[in-house]
């Protein structure tokens, strides 16, 4: 369990940091270049550590259903969106909102069972977790404007003074 804890914390922090650098691709290249930028430089990465670390079993495909060989289309649109939205919100709100996203659809894969997700039940404190990390996005992001109008609505006493 720790070492799948551990991978999951290295694959977020390459998620933000692919998404910075994405972020520069774009803003020189335009998003489908970007696209195709990243997944090619993906598949040459990914093809050789293949080489290196299965060999041979890199070809061994036929036990994989077809309607598998779809996830790289599902990548494109992964990269494109999330291109887009940097673009238009910023990294940190943009990921906030692809965590959430992501968080909701394998909460509802896992309590559904569908494409072959082992089911679980879906309880209170499941719910509860995705509430409190919207909640959390939602004070992230709009946090200082509460903050902001909280302190503007006070008005500064003219009676008393630093110093005096």
């Amino acid at each position: 369990m720790v070492m799948g804890i551990l991978l999951a914390i290295v694959a977020g922090a390459l998620v933000s940091l692919q998404t910075i650098f994405n972020n520069q691709v774009n803003a020189r290249a335009g998003s489908w270049a970007t696209t195709t930028l990243v997944l090619g430089m993906g598949f040459i990465a990914s093809f050789i550590a293949s080489l290196i670390f299965e060999g041979s079993a890199t070809f061994s495909l036929q036990n994989m259903k077809p309607w598998y060989w779809i996830s790289g289309a599902i990548g494109v649109g992964v990269v494109f969106c999330l291109v887009q939205g940097i673009k238009r919100l910023g990294p940190t709100f943009a990921t906030s909102i692809v965590l959430i996203a992501q968080l909701s659809t394998a909460l509802l894969f896992d309590t559904t069972g569908w494409l072959v997700a082992q089911k679980i039940p879906l309880t209170p404190g499941k719910i509860i977790g995705v509430l409190v990390i919207i909640a959390g996005i939602i004070v992230y992001k709009f946090g200082d404007r509460w903050v902001g109008k909280a302190a503007r609505s006070k008005k500064p006493s003219t009676s008393h003074t630093l110093g005096q």
